[in-house]
């Protein structure tokens, strides 16, 4: 199997680096130090088509499959994850499933404001007692005459406080019931839909996280998204596509803290040579580069299967596992090769290294992954 950049690809990855360096790489530090979400450079990429990256054009979007999509979250989380971890969110979680499972009538009308980055997207389906345990949520929706009725919180929400639209799902039946939650979208500006307090993070830091909070919050039946008690199922499908996103996030990252780490090496002079002569170092690389590449084929294979219609439960969760966890590790190790420098801001390292653990927990933690893929193998 040969797998090489179609066009397409190349495009837009090239697209990418020269937005990167245009409008992200001058300020991105300076974000990450406020955690200052930048929409302005949000409503620049939907004007590239990059917010909208898989949804028909018929709705305003690019018409792209996931192979375009992973190069694209790629090359911007190589700049800087925490654009990758916004522009993943908003295209997998709140458009797509709007994209995957909202009536025509629903998709005509929030798609094409998606799709052009004038509204930033939200996806709700964490609570602050449940975490993977999605199921016992405790946000409720109880039906009242053409309304619903929700009260409870979510909270890990990207876009929370910023986003002009969020899909929700919400417990309409017994708690535990994987038929007893709906989805809703629900627009900023609904009496009762407020954002909570937002997260003081670790990495990622430009990219909003904050509570959403429901209180007597009325939504109309038709803004519910599908059948009611569909939106725990129509959630896990989303999830499928949602994993293969974060392991192109991973695999941005990953790159980047190997290419600096790289670059360093062939710079840096101990002993009057370059640090990449030394074999600590050039194992360190070597194992980097290896890593990288499997979780790229993985990566990309996952990606494939999803546009070809395929069924990619276990192959989105081997990719985000793996991906993820090689981002830890090449993260790590870039700090070990730029040294002392490495746990200074002066250089990137310790920025890759901040944001690649949300890798790993993001959209399932790794243990969940382990989880899904046993259940695949062992049918």
């Amino acid at each position: 199997m040969e797998l090489v950049a179609t066009e397409n690809q190349t495009m837009i990855a090239q697209m990418v680096r020269d937005f990167g360096a245009q409008y992200i790489k001058p300020d991105m530090m300076k974000w990450d130090e406020s955690q200052e979400f930048p929409v302005d450079v949000f409503h620049k990429l939907g004007e590239l088509g990059l917010m909208g990256v898989l949804v028909p054009q018929e709705y305003g979007g690019a018409g792209f499959g996931y192979v375009e999509y992973v190069t694209a979250i790629a090359e911007l989380s190589k700049i800087d994850g925490s654009i990758g971890l916004s522009m993943a969110a908003h295209n997998s979680l709140c458009t797509g499933h709007i994209l995957q499972h909202a009536s025509e009538e629903q998709k005509h009308k929030y798609l094409p404001k998606l799709a052009s980055g004038e509204w930033i997207g939200a996806w709700g389906l964490t609570e602050p007692n449940t975490g993977s345990d999605a199921g016992n949520m405790r946000t409720v929706a109880i039906e009242d005459g053409d309304f619903y009725v929700l009260n409870g919180a979510k909270n890990f929400i990207t876009h929370g406080k910023t986003g002009n639209v969020a899909v929700v799902i919400a417990r309409t039946g017994e708690v535990g019931d994987s038929h007893g939650m709906t989805a809703f979208i629900i627009e900023r500006g609904t009496p009762g839909f407020a954002a909570g307090r937002k997260e003081d993070k670790l990495g990622m830091r430009a990219s909003e996280t904050t509570e959403l909070i429901f209180t007597d919050c009325r939504v109309p039946k038709e803004n519910i998204i599908g059948k009611v008690g569909d939106g725990f199922v129509q959630a896990l499908k989303v999830l499928d596509g949602g994993r293969i996103s974060i392991a192109a996030l991973s695999l941005g990252i990953a790159q980047g803290a190997y290419e600096a780490a790289l670059q360093y090496s062939k710079e840096r002079h101990q002993f009057n040579q370059p640090i990449s002569n030394f074999q600590g170092i050039g194992f360190k690389l070597a194992d980097m580069a290896t890593e990288i590449e499997a979780a790229s084929l993985l990566t990309y294979r996952a990606a494939d299967m999803k546009d070809r219609g395929l069924n990619v439960n276990r192959e989105s969760a081997m990719a985000k596992l793996y991906a993820s966890e090689v981002a830890v590790r090449t993260a790590n190790e870039g700090v070990q090769i730029f040294g002392g420098y490495g746990y200074t801001k002066d250089y990137p390292a310790e920025k890759y290294y901040r944001d690649a653990k949300l890798c790993t927990i993001g959209e399932g933690t790794s243990e969940i992954q382990k989880l899904v893929i046993a259940r695949t193998i062992l049918k």
